[in-house]
């Protein structure tokens, strides 16, 4: 879900960015929870992964077999092929 901005494409720019995700009991990111843990130094690459976090799903986490929240670092790599 993570698109690659076209200008840093173009430009072939790589870069990494650490989002930290909270995922709630059902397996959900919750998009309000989410930031820029460790920025790529690209402000283009942080806006892509904060916005195509929100398409990732999950199986929830577990603790004593119950379905709980969980807050995770998620790191997304851009590469140019």
């Amino acid at each position: 879900p993570f698109h690659y901005p076209p200008a840093l494409y173009e430009r072939k720019v790589e870069g990494n960015v650490t989002l930290r995700l909270y995922i709630d009991s059902l397996g959900a990111v919750r998009p309000e929870s989410t930031v820029v843990a460790e920025t790529s130094g690209h402000a283009a690459f942080d806006s892509a992964a904060v916005d195509g976090s929100r398409a990732l799903r999950f199986a929830p986490a577990r603790q004593d077999g119950a379905a709980v929240g969980v807050a995770v670092l998620f790191p997304v790599h851009f590469r140019h092929p």
